[in-house]
């Protein structure tokens, strides 16, 4: 009869069993509640600490037939390191809360659910907690070895882009920079990102699939510019675009954790790159007991994001106007 109420009651021993039974699984909790941000960049596993990813710069041009042409122009290999830093997270719960509010949704949707399922899906709500803020600093994150937060374990895209642009890496001259001179409005964010979107390297814009990636708040303001400049004609079918004007291999992509970010990127899926671990026995969830009326939820795993290249063939910086 318990077991038809709110008042289900899940021992420590079987969360804690939850947890070891599903380790694996459960450690990839995280990187699953970071599915909308991840379904437009590319997640890399089994990177402990750093793995460099080279860059081959440098050309090759084939001539008319010559014995004794040769060809020393230098090739190089630029290295690109992907760093995944290992954090940690221990927090104390009230299980009988979190139980309740699992269980009270489950039988909203008519799910007769077992107390072994309960128990894991706590410890996978706990585990989904972790991704959710590792996914809200994915652009603004400052490493910081001293710090407690998501936003301290490594450094963000925008992070990397300002650490770049400061070392002179990416700049205006090297055409992987562009400066807005004015804020984006509603009054001309269709001008500013079509002209964003014009001043990409020739080698940029012609490829397939490219991403723009902005605030809900530009897109917002794209959206409503487009539709007062365009107005009702024919192929103007929808509110909604999900290309930039002119750009039909450019998706805008809105995500909720650019919001308040300096910048915006265009570039590839392949380039944005997040890598994870997902391997050995230094990653895990636990489920503990240390004191009486809460239980401790415990984990650790390894995270980090890195540009694959900054060449202007693959990334321009949209570096927004205050």
């Amino acid at each position: 009869m318990a077991e038809e109420t709110t008042k289900v009651k899940i021992t420590p021993e079987e969360l804690a069993t939850s947890a070891r039974k599903y380790r694996k699984t459960l450690l990839m909790m995280p990187v699953h509640a970071m599915g909308k941000t991840l379904a437009h960049m590319t997640p890399r596993y089994g990177i402990r600490y750093a793995e460099t990813i080279g860059e081959l710069s440098g050309d090759m041009e084939m001539g008319p037939y010559s014995e004794t042409r040769v060809d020393n122009e230098k090739v190089e290999i630029k290295g690109r390191t992907l760093f995944t830093y290992f954090g940690s997270v221990v927090k104390n719960f009230s299980p009988n809360s979190v139980v309740g509010s699992i269980y009270d949704a489950a039988q909203t949707k008519g799910e007769a659910l077992k107390r072994t399922e309960i128990a894991q899906r706590v410890v996978s709500f706990l585990a989904a907690k972790v991704g959710k803020n590792l996914n809200a600093a994915i652009w603004n994150a400052v490493r910081n070895p001293e710090g407690s937060t998501s936003k301290d374990l490594f450094n963000g895209f925008d992070t990397i882009a300002a650490n770049e642009i400061s070392d002179g890496n990416i700049a205006v001259a090297k055409k992987n920079l562009y400066e807005f001179t004015e804020p984006i409005t509603v009054n001309n964010a269709v001008e500013q990102l079509k002209s964003f979107c014009r001043a990409a390297d020739s080698v940029l814009r012609d490829r397939d699939e490219l991403k723009l990636y902005v605030s809900q708040d530009i897109y917002d303001a794209y959206v409503d510019d487009y539709q007062a400049t365009v107005g009702p004609i024919v192929y103007n079918k929808t509110f909604d675009k999900l290309t930039v004007e002119g750009f039909d291999n450019v998706e805008l992509v809105v995500l909720a954790n650019k919001k308040n970010s300096p910048f915006i990127q265009l570039s590839t899926k392949n380039n944005m790159q997040v890598g994870f671990n997902q391997r050995g026995e230094e990653e895990h969830i636990a489920i503990e007991k240390y004191k009486s009326f809460v239980l401790t939820f415990e984990a650790t795993m390894f995270m980090g994001c890195q540009y694959e290249s900054i060449s202007p063939e693959v990334l321009l910086v949209g570096k927004l106007a205050s």
